[in-house]
């Protein structure tokens, strides 16, 4: 069949005036009920079988259907579902199999708000769906309800089909006249045909069924009659300026405001705004009046949800205000933005990245196409409706930064933390209106486009969720704190547990613990640079090191802030924050080295040696009571330990604490049990043995690799080297993925940190494989690990149940000799110097590189009785060699 070739749709005087339905046509008619779209949909379906087309029926919608079985007719029922994607792609995949020529009839366009809640998304679906079949050289009727869409989405619609027809009934007749009556007059107004001209085709025109007369209106009473009657059917299904989500919202405030129960309305919108967990949903639901609800949606852009990230913030703040409004009161208030899950979608399809975003999702694409895919995400524009609500949105906060957060709908909820694995930017807000618009519309691509990232992928496949739709909402909020010099920073921030996963006794008692830092919280969930304060809330103050000098080596030594001139966050020292903070802050966040000033006093010289140690903070104790009560009432309407992240802001001597997010604690199982360490290993087969420096729960493995890299080694190697090292690491872990093999990981200093002086700089979509990783101190390099609570290494560790220890130079480890490794054959590894990962290898070695084989080293100890002993219970760690 040829490409626009004419069809007869069953009414040939209608094919005369429209100069026939053609292959490709999307043929949309707008009615007042489905009655009236039978008129027309019958005889399509009746030619369709005389000619013994391809016709489909695809049904998805509650209302009746449209035909009944039939020979020479297909009916598909595919399942209308919350998840926009897997419909589609299941309608898409239906087209594709039916191939070329086939004839369609859809349900009704107007059925899909009941899934999703939107015009938005069908439009979406619209201007995915009508391009395909055009492709195909189909033929394929929708109907859709006058009254009930926005005009932006009936305006999608119309410029994307190639036939939009207006359809109108009355009632009778009276000579030649069409009025009200009972002969089942039919009015056709053509509001689009494409490709092809009539004189009279764009008159209104008349059909009678039961004469066969179909024809453009010309005698004036008769067009009277028909604006009649066009005019009292908008009135009653007038199109509105509002989508279908938001005249939901208000005319349940209406309701609400007139004393009207909303109970179910309320619970409507929980599921469409805030969140799909059922658990979270019943918090909600129990938690929530109605003023929050609309209050929310007032502050949304676009439609669909709010994401994990801003429903666990918003549930968290509600249940401390419902339960302890004295500790609310001493909350900052919120005033956050949401930029809907649905936006995430208009924009790949507005960008016209959708099939690529299919491509992608499948599983060869997956790994392969996520370059190209962040690519065009970083390359495409917002709608101008869009950019006008970013714009509103940059206006309300003035110059105030902001940082635009991740907040998709897999996040943060029961079972998936998605800790760091999506981007979060800041943003200086600072310049023109343009130039913050700019920044700002950056920042979001950032957010989107951080969704192919290795890690994020290597996430959602590994908690087996890359086949879930994963659309990415925003929650906007500005940064807490206070400007000082060209740097805005809150006072203190950090994350807290409500108890710790890594329990060292079941029956033990805790109050939580905080990871504490000065300025942004960044610094407390990164490995890098800084050693943030641990605070055990039963015991805050306490601290392990005894000297001011070991306190200030083992502290925070850089201070994260926003620069307001350029939206980076810079790290800075020490030194600055006493000269930009106010006196009576400093001494309440920092402290003084006496031995080192002292020392500078023996040699005549006057200096104050701050660092930063947050004393103040952990010695106010109706601060950390509040934090420890905040984490138990959060911890008890979860009915699971939960973590957060806040920020604490103070002024003369009072303070507030910002709840910035609050999400249900990943936890492994099973920690009770206790594994017997046999007492008579010889010491000569022990290569590493500690007490009190292990994290995880008890057990013992039998290992098949060890893979070693020599800390002096390491440190010697020139610094651009030492990404070879992690690209040999990751291909290593790549190389075993998914072959059952058990692997142990003894790496210099911080596994996971982004500075390579520190450690190895990978991701832990590098180490995943891993079952056992152990960091490793050495004083001669300067390496040091960290047991990283509440980092975001430390939750991955947790949802991977890996076992992490940590290998100190001090009375912790009892026996360490990676001498004895040397004793065992090393493996093959030529995969470790190319392919091997699923985003390619790095480009070759320069000339004259360190060989790598010297400095990580693979062993094969499978079936050797090599094993891992840890006993969570008496907190010891032992290897044998076997």
């Amino acid at each position: 069949m040829a490409a626009f070739e004419r069809i007869s749709s069953g009414i040939p005087q209608m094919d005369k005036c429209l100069d026939n339905m053609r292959l490709g046509d999307n043929v949309v008619w707008r009615v007042s009920d489905l009655e009236e779209f039978r008129q027309f949909m019958l005889p399509y379906v009746d030619q369709a079988v005389r000619d013994k087309r391809n016709l489909i029926y695809i049904r998805f919608a509650e209302h009746p259907p449209l035909l009944e079985p039939r020979e020479g007719l297909k009916i598909v029922n595919i399942e209308l579902s919350h998840r926009f994607e897997k419909f589609t792609v299941q309608i898409h995949d239906l087209i594709a199999k039916e191939g070329r020529g086939a004839f369609y009839v859809f349900d009704c366009l107007s059925s899909l708000q009941t899934a999703w809640a939107t015009d938005l998304m069908m439009g979406a679906f619209f201007h995915l769906t009508c391009p395909y079949l055009f492709e195909l050289d189909t033929l394929a009727f929708f109907p859709i309800l006058r009254g009930r869409h926005s005009f932006e989405t009936i305006a999608v619609i119309r410029d994307t089909t190639q036939l939009f027809l207006d359809v109108y009934s009355s009632e009778g007749s009276a000579g030649n006249a069409a009025v009200p009556g009972k002969n089942g007059i039919y009015y056709v107004r053509p509001i689009k045909v494409w490709n092809r001209y009539l004189p009279t085709m764009f008159l209104p025109h008349v059909y009678e069924p039961a004469a066969g007369r179909f024809e453009p209106i010309m005698d004036g009473i008769e067009v009277s009659s028909f604006y009649q009657r066009m005019n009292d059917t908008i009135r009653e299904n007038q199109d509105l300026n509002t989508d279908s989500w938001h005249r939901l919202f208000q005319n349940t405030e209406i309701l609400f405001r007139n004393g009207i129960d909303v109970s179910d309305a309320c619970a409507r919108m929980c599921e469409i705004m805030l969140t799909r967990d059922r658990k979270l949903r019943v918090l909600i639901k129990e938690n929530f009046q109605p003023q929050d609800y609309f209050e929310i949606s007032r502050r949304m852009i676009g439609t669909g949800l709010i994401g994990g990230k801003a429903t666990g913030m918003l549930l968290a703040r509600k249940l401390v205000q419902n339960s302890r409004p004295d500790i609310y009161a001493r909350l900052e208030p919120h005033d956050s933005y949401y930029v809907g899950s649905d936006v995430f979608y208009t924009y790949l399809v507005d960008n016209e990245l959708w099939d690529l975003h299919l491509r992608q999702r499948k599983d060869e694409g997956y790994f392969a196409l996520s370059g190209q895919m962040k690519e065009k995400i970083m390359g495409g524009h917002f709608s101008a409706s869009l950019q006008e609500q970013f714009a509103r949105l940059l206006d309300y906060y003035g110059q105030d930064p902001v940082i635009v957060r991740s907040s998709s709908i897999l996040e943060d909820g029961f079972g998936n933390a998605f800790a760091g694995k999506y981007e979060s930017v800041f943003c200086s807000n600072s310049g023109t209106p343009q130039e913050r618009l700019e920044e700002f519309e950056n920042a979001v691509r950032t957010v989107y486009a951080s969704t192919l990232s290795l890690s994020a992928l290597d996430y959602r496949m590994r908690r087996g969720l890359d086949k879930r739709d994963e659309q990415m909402a925003l929650l906007v909020q500005r940064v807490s704190g206070s400007r000082r010099a060209d740097h805005f920073l809150p006072c203190a921030a950090g994350v807290g547990y409500s108890v710790s996963p890594y329990r060292l006794s079941p029956d033990q008692q805790e109050k939580g613990m905080l990871r504490l830092v000065m300025g942004l919280g960044t610094a407390a969930v990164d490995r890098e640079r800084s050693y943030p304060r641990i605070v055990a809330l039963d015991s805050p103050e306490k601290v392990t090191a005894v000297t001011d000098t070991q306190r200030q080596q083992y502290s925070q030594q850089e201070i994260d802030a926003v620069n307001t001139l350029t939206g980076s966050v810079d790290g800075l020292s020490c030194g600055w924050a006493a000269e930009n903070f106010p006196r009576e802050l400093t001494e309440l966040l920092m402290s003084h080295n006496r031995d080192t000033e002292r020392m500078f006093r023996e040699r005549g010289q006057k200096r104050e040696i701050y660092f930063a140690s947050c004393d103040g903070i952990v010695k106010n104790r109706q601060l950390m009571a509040d934090m420890s009560d905040i984490l138990k009432l959060l911890m008890d309407n979860y009915e699971c330990p939960v973590d957060i992240e806040y920020t604490i802001n103070i002024s003369r001597a009072a303070y507030v604490i910002d709840l910035l997010q609050c999400r249900p604690l990943q936890q492994q199982g099973g920690g009770g049990v206790s594994v017997k360490i046999p007492a008579d290993i010889p010491a000569e087969k022990i290569f590493l043995k500690s007490r009190d420096a292990s994290m995880g729960f008890s057990r013992k493995v039998e290992l098949d690799y060890i893979v070693y890299i020599d800390p002096v080694a390491y440190y010697n190697m020139p610094y651009r080297d030492k990404y070879r090292v992690r690209d040999a690491l990751g291909r290593i872990n790549w190389h075993f993925r998914g072959k059952g093999r058990h692997l142990m990981l003894l790496a210099p200093g911080r596994i996971c940190t982004s500075s390579p002086e520190l450690g190895v700089p990978t991701t832990f979509a590098d180490i995943s494989e891993f079952e056992i990783i152990a960091e490793v101190a050495e004083t001669r390099a300067g390496y040091m690990p960290e047991l990283s609570y509440g980092s975001h290494i430390f939750q991955d560790l947790v949802e991977a149940q890996i076992l992490y220890t940590a290998v100190f130079a001090d009375a912790k480890t009892e026996r360490f000799a990676p001498e004895l490794l040397g004793t065992l054959p090393q493996a093959e590894a030529d995969y470790m110097y190319e392919g091997g990962r699923p985003d390619g290898g790095p480009e070759p070695a320069p000339e004259n590189a360190v060989k790598l084989s010297d400095i990580v080293k693979l062993y094969d100890v499978s079936g050797r009785g090599c094993s891992v002993y840890y006993d969570m219970i008496e907190k010891e760690l032992l290897g044998e060699l076997g």
